[in-house]
């Protein structure tokens, strides 16, 4: 393989931007600016993560207790966390606790900072998922006046578009975006508005029912995964981006949860390669921020068997009339930061359908060593193939330069 000097830049498919306190207070029209998300800083109260529910309590002004910075919109307040920025700390000392902007990495919110911090881990481009949205905008969603969300995701958007992947991040940034999920139309709007101005990737939810959304079974997406095939726009689901991260009890420590996440990610692929959908819209693409990339072989087996066996009674022999792993390559791809097995495996998923990815700034983050992470695990691979996976295969998804870089800077 290639020496440590040659090791392709990388393109991460799965990095983090926590928002700076700015961005709806400068977009919103001035009648919303007490309603809608702002900052606080305020003491915690208290706060668990069990059973892979998150449950802050915000304390009232002058109460002991850690003190943070909120973003309060509606009944929700939802503290920055350590979790969200934990780059630069020793693994030990990460621990589930309120953090006021001052303490968190500037690489974080701040382009500058982050250009630079993506050149200490030998980054070129990264493609950045939001933190108080969450990883699809469930926050809008679940929000109760439809006027306002639907003028924060677009606001969101703006401030993604022309300012964190603006001219001064040099195309080094690459947008993700955001849609009104509660109404596939406005979505289908939303992701033609975006496409326009060069965007090529949008958030979506890795199982919407866990939302109380209509399931990709059903043809209520349509309109926008027909927005979304007509203007090559990628489907993005992270890990999380169904508001349920997998869990086994309701006690079960964070680990658990941890060492299964891409549990979601295996359930909704086979939705997806068991929905029909890739037929009815043929261009379509879907990515798995932070699923890994392991387990993917074993799952393209049996979906072929159910397939060749089981599709009469399965109930997909009228919609779905190719092998699930001939979908799969066409269409699916899956992305790792560290997977050592996947890398082993990689004949079984298809060198055309992996992405790599640095998860800067989250715990998980192999920043600032993702070279190195990424050196000791692709050892055994030819250099073009290490090129395909580092860099070429997202370039060629998201419609990059060929020097990796975001055209619509």
């Amino acid at each position: 393989m290639e020496s440590p000097e040659t090791f392709p830049k990388i393109i991460s498919v799965d990095d983090h931007t926590v928002e700076p306190p700015h961005v709806w207070r400068d977009r919103l029209p001035s009648k919303y600016q007490d309603r809608g998300p702002r900052i606080v800083r305020a003491p915690l109260r208290e706060m668990s993560f069990l059973g892979g529910k998150f449950a802050p309590v915000m304390g009232e002004k002058g109460e002991d207790g850690p003190i943070g910075d909120w973003w309060v919109y509606e009944d929700l307040h939802r503290p920055l966390t350590r979790l969200d920025t934990a780059v630069g700390y020793d693994r030990d000392e990460i621990k589930l606790e309120v953090i006021t902007y001052e303490q968190m990495r500037t690489g974080s919110f701040s382009v500058p900072d982050r250009l630079a911090d993506m050149d200490v881990n030998h980054v070129q481009s990264a493609l950045c998922f939001p933190t108080f949205p969450r990883f699809c905008g469930q926050t809008f969603t679940e929000a109760k006046d439809r006027e306002l969300a639907l003028l924060s995701v677009r606001a969101y958007n703006d401030w993604m578009v022309e300012e964190w992947c603006g001219p001064e991040a040099g195309g080094r940034l690459i947008p993700l975006t955001l849609i009104p999920l509660w109404d596939p139309e406005l979505a289908a709007a939303e992701v033609r508005r975006n496409a326009a101005r060069g965007v090529r990737a949008v958030a979506f939810s890795e199982i919407p029912p866990h939302l109380g959304l209509p399931s990709i079974h059903t043809d209520a997406w349509d309109p926008f995964l027909r927005a979304c095939d007509e203007t090559g726009t990628v489907v993005a689901m992270h890990i999380g981006s169904s508001s349920k991260m997998p869990s086994t009890s309701a006690d079960a420590p964070p680990a658990v949860g941890s060492t299964i996440t891409f549990a979601n990610c295996c359930f909704s692929m086979v939705d997806w390669l068991m929905s029909g959908k890739f037929e009815r819209f043929p261009n379509l693409k879907v990515m798995y921020a932070e699923g890994q990339i392991g387990w993917i072989p074993y799952i393209l087996e049996r979906a072929d068997v159910v397939w060749e066996e089981n599709r009469g009674w399965g109930g997909v022999a009228d919609k779905v009339t190719r092998p699930p792993s001939e979908l799969f390559t066409d269409h699916v791809f899956g992305c790792f930061f560290d997977d050592a097995f996947g890398l082993r495996n990689l004949d079984s998923i298809g060198v055309g359908n992996v992405l790599y990815e640095t998860d800067y700034p989250h715990s998980d983050s192999t920043w600032p060593k993702s070279r190195e992470v990424g050196e000791a695990q692709m050892g055994h691979l030819a250099a073009d193939v290490v090129d395909r996976i580092v860099r070429r295969n997202a370039i060629d998804l998201l419609g990059l330069t060929d020097a990796g870089l975001w055209p619509g800077a």
